[in-house]
């Protein structure tokens, strides 16, 4: 499922135009990433957790060449399945 179809999904179930729906969408998610970007954890009870994870700086390996390259340290999303997010998939 495309973002379009994700619009047109939650229009459909909310009784939404699309382009209200877009907006809803759109604004969940500038939230979770303005949210993540200073430092916070959302939970959303029964769906699941979005947080930020560090990444310590490492060295990696070229695959072409062989060669050894540092990787800088980053941050980067996680989301974990809740229970009931799980128990629905099963």
């Amino acid at each position: 499922m495309n973002k379009t179809e994700l619009v047109a999904a939650v229009a459909e179930k909310a009784g939404l135009t699309k382009k209200d729906a877009e907006e809803v969408v759109n604004a969940f998610t500038d939230t979770v990433i303005k949210a993540l970007k200073k430092g916070d954890k959302i939970q959303l009870v029964g769906f699941g957790t979005f947080e930020v994870t560090k990444r310590n700086a490492r060295t990696g390996r070229n695959p072409l060449t062989g060669e050894s390259m540092k990787i800088a340290a980053s941050k980067a999303p996680k989301f974990k399945a809740g229970k009931a997010f799980k128990d629905a998939l099963n």
